[in-house]
């Protein structure tokens, strides 16, 4: 159920009846603002780039629009107005994703009238997008205090400043992530860093789920959301062992908690367990109070000729831990009620002179040559994205954070299922 945003003293109201509407309507609670809109029907087909307006306007810093309700413009009041719910979301959806450049991506919740199930109204819910501004028609739209306006130039440029901001702050973050590596001068295999971080989130956002008696089980039951049957089969074979679900043992973290093997004990010191655990295999996730998630994976390469020191990436385990970790991001601003924007980050350390595991034959994999070589010791990516992209499309993030490393390596063809949303 979407939450609006109606003011500083209601700001998660949520409709879920016609009855709940027609109480915020004789409450004087619904009023046209900086986050909100009413509407009273959609117009027809020619209509459909003013609504692409409206819905980019919003795009800025999020907001909601209601299909259903009537305004009196005279008297400055509202009415309950509903209409055929019959293709009104996919109708909403469609010119959201099509007219808009970039696609907007947004979430609808319909609400049935009493009276005929078939009539009622929808919540369009418009997240703050890490893509904003979108253009309609040559044009970028924001929101004024109560309706749509032209952006001028200078704010455009301070949008685009803004948004490489939040990629250079997950950057900052993935980079000290890399530097306190706790296995920096264990081994050789590749190492894997994933960070999210939420942009507005409060200081205890996470504090529930990392504290208390049963702090260690919560952190165990949060990580199996991210096995669900419809994860598990778009990413079936896609992880490399030990798997985040693997992370058998709960550590107490500066400013958190952590789930990890065993052998990424207290203070995050190595120490072997060969009787467990290849020499050089661990994994941890870390779970901070004030929102941010990190996941540290130090088997990302494997030795698989005995003969030689040359190690192949295991490129599907990115894109599977990729995957899963955005899927307990969603959950955690699930558990938090944050509907607000997330930075990202990527890195892969140890990268230089290896190829990819997939695309070498199953059955030469011991023997094989070395090709497609990665470059570059390290590999880092950042982006932003919003509640709306975590919930239906995950599969683009993942992309926008391993695309370039897949296709450097010559394999994103491999993954369109894993990278896709459909």
């Amino acid at each position: 159920m979407i939450s609006i945003y109606l003011s500083p003293s209601n700001p998660r109201w949520t409709p879920k009846t016609e009855a709940d509407l027609q109480a915020a309507i004789t409450g004087g609670l619904i009023e046209e603002k900086h986050y909100f809109d009413a509407k009273e029907m959609l117009g027809t087909k020619g209509d459909n780039k003013e609504l692409a307006r409206d819905l980019s306007s919003f795009a800025i810093d999020g907001g909601t629009m209601i299909v259903g309700l009537a305004e009196d413009k005279q008297n400055g009041t509202f009415s309950l107005s509903p209409q055929p719910l019959n293709g009104l979301p996919e109708k909403v959806e469609q010119v959201a994703g099509s007219i808009p450049d970039p696609p907007l991506m947004i979430l609808t919740d319909p609400i049935k009238s009493e009276a005929d199930p078939a009539q009622g109204y929808l919540v369009v819910h418009i997240p703050a997008s890490p893509l904003a501004p979108h253009m309609v028609d040559g044009r970028y739209f924001g929101r004024g205090d109560k309706t749509k306006r032209i952006l001028p130039d200078s704010e455009i440029v301070r949008l685009h400043e803004r948004r490489r901001n939040a990629e250079q702050d997950a950057l900052a973050l993935l980079k000290k992530e890399v530097d306190n590596d706790p296995m920096r001068e264990v081994g050789k295999q590749s190492h894997l860093f994933l960070v999210a971080q939420p942009l507005a989130g409060p200081r205890d956002m996470l504090l529930d789920l990392t504290t208390g008696p049963k702090w260690n089980l919560q952190l165990a039951q949060f990580i199996d959301k991210a096995y669900t049957p419809e994860i598990n089969s778009r990413l079936d074979g896609l992880e490399a062992y030990p798997k985040i679900i693997d992370a058998d043992s709960g550590y107490r973290r500066t400013g958190g908690a952590a789930r990890a093997t065993s052998n990424l004990g207290e203070g995050r010191i190595f120490t072997p367990n060969p009787g467990k655990y290849h020499d050089e295999n661990a994994l941890e996730l870390r779970i901070f109070e004030n929102g941010g998630l990190r996941l540290f994976s130090s088997r990302l390469s494997e030795r698989i000729n005995e003969e030689t020191e040359d190690h192949l990436l295991y490129d599907h385990a990115v894109v599977g831990n990729t995957r899963r970790f955005l899927a307990l991001v969603r959950q955690a601003a699930a558990d938090a009620g944050y509907m607000g924007n997330w930075a990202l980050a990527l890195g892969i350390t140890r990268l230089r002179g290896r190829s990819p595991y997939t695309s070498v034959p199953r059955n030469h994999r011991a023997f094989a040559g070395m090709k497609n070589l990665y470059d570059r010791d390290t590999y880092e990516q950042a982006t932003e994205t919003t509640w709306a992209e975590l919930n239906e499309g995950p599969g683009a993030v993942t992309r926008r954070l391993a695309g370039s490393f897949l296709r450097t390596l010559a394999v994103e063809e491999f993954y369109d299922i894993a990278l896709s949303d459909v």
